[in-house]
């Protein structure tokens, strides 16, 4: 009851303030198809229907100060290292459009890419700072909105036609409502509710990786919601991610499983149990290994995304490739960036198109060596508070899924895609309050 008595009230302004931010992480699961359908009944408004989250975040930003200068926690929340980094990374894109001059409308769009993940982590920070007894409602929030993408993927495998989407407006201009890998039909990569097969994976990845921490820290009721929740999104994770064929998806949460359970158990089991177990790891590698190696299609076209039936067709592995290639020479080349919005689906409102399939570069192409170096560092800030916090079921989910993402990083430029995007970040914010009586 003291704890309680310490919390600041929740005005008006306030809850205003916070529904905004959970209206923002609930509805981000499904805005890809909800902002195609009415892109498509409004196609003059389209830009301004794709950037709602982004609007919404700007028009809170002053209730945000305003209200932490009334609560007379402003001085220590703007001192917070997490919030000046962030301020600086912001502040340094503003900079750069006096350097570099490019159109507005892939300036405004390279804005929104580059900073609405940190400026929504940093909105429900100061919420959470101010108002702790949010924390339940956000977590309840993530997981309908999981329920939601996970049921979805599923019956989008087994169930609905693959091609579903195209009746509410999905097509080559707007999202293509399915992809193939390398073009073979025999293997049809899901989009679900986002925006393409390798989000999907990713957003299954932290699913699975946030139960796994769940389970293992035995935070799953034994009653029969919680239960039947918990079995919900452990198939539909597992089908969304295969069915994504996204390799980078499952090379990062191979890792991040591998985090929760080192951290969960290593003090527990003996070091006999864990070679045990990694014996038990190999063979099993192995023996799907062999399975596979007699299976010439699943290797070329699940592992390998080269289609033997179509060679002369140029496959994604080269794609990734040339792109790394391309995208290092010019961070080698260019200390200060190519300027915002000069790459990615920003790049493509301007004339001259640069695709950079690796967060890293990505991040350095628009803001130069600095600010990746700052990208970084909050990251890697972030991800070093969770730690601290690992005894709690859900920080500890939080940051190993989060170093599964940064492992997809390397790949992809996991960050650009706003629902996966907004959803870690956010979650990484509330992760940061353990202290709340109902998660500990």
């Amino acid at each position: 009851m003291v704890e309680k008595k310490k919390q600041n009230p929740v005005g008006i302004l306030g809850k205003i303030y916070v529904g905004v931010l959970i209206f923002i992480f609930g509805l981000i699961v499904i805005h890809a198809p909800l902002t195609v359908a009415f892109g498509t009944l409004w196609p003059k408004y389209d830009l301004l229907i794709k950037s709602w989250k982004e609007i919404l975040m700007l028009l809170i930003g002053p209730l945000a100060i305003y209200l932490m200068y009334k609560s007379g926690k402003i001085k220590k929340i703007i001192r917070d290292p997490i919030i000046i980094l962030i301020a600086a990374f912001a502040l340094l894109h503003i900079l750069l459009l006096f350097v570099f001059h490019d159109g507005i409308s892939e300036t405004l769009a390279g804005l929104a890419i580059d900073l609405r993940f940190v400026l929504y982590f940093a909105l429900v920070y100061i919420a959470l700072c101010l108002y702790p007894q949010y924390r339940r409602l956000f977590i309840k929030v993530g997981i309908a909105g999981a329920l939601v993408v996970l049921i979805f993927a599923f019956l989008q495998v087994f169930i609905l036609p693959y091609n579903i989407l195209k009746y509410i407006g999905y097509n080559k201009h707007t999202i293509v409502p399915y992809l193939l890998v390398d073009r073979n039909r025999a293997f049809v990569r899901i989009n679900s509710t986002l925006r393409g097969p390798n989000p999907v994976g990713a957003y299954a990845s932290m699913v699975l990786t946030m139960l796994l921490a769940a389970v293992t820290k035995k935070k799953v009721k034994k009653e029969k919601w919680p239960i039947a929740i918990a079995v919900i999104l452990l198939v539909g994770a597992l089908v969304a991610l295969w069915a994504s064929y996204s390799r980078s998806a499952q090379i990062g949460v191979i890792v991040s499983i591998a985090i929760v359970l080192v951290a969960v158990y290593y003090k527990r089991l003996s070091k006999k149990v864990w070679i045990t177990i990694a014996v038990i790891l190999l063979l099993l590698a192995g023996g799907l290994g062999l399975f596979a190696a007699h299976d010439s299609s699943f290797i070329s076209n699940v592992v390998l995304h080269t289609n033997p039936a179509a060679v002369k067709i140029p496959g994604s592995n080269e794609g990734h490739i040339n792109s790394i290639e391309n995208a290092f020479n010019l961070f080698l080349h260019n200390p200060l960036g190519g300027g915002v919005g000069t790459t990615g689906s920003a790049s493509l409102m301007g004339s001259h198109m640069v695709i950079i399939e690796d967060q890293y570069l990505f991040v350095a192409h628009e803001a130069g060596w600095l600010g990746l170096v700052l990208f970084l560092s909050i990251s890697v800030l972030i991800l070093v508070r969770l730690w601290k916090l690992r005894s709690d079921w859900f920080a500890l989910g939080v940051f190993a899924s989060g170093i599964g993402l940064m492992v997809i990083g390397i790949f992809l430029p996991v960050w650009t895609d706003d629902t996966v995007s907004i959803i870690w970040w956010g979650l990484a914010a509330i992760a940061l309050f353990p202290n709340n009586k109902d998660y500990n």
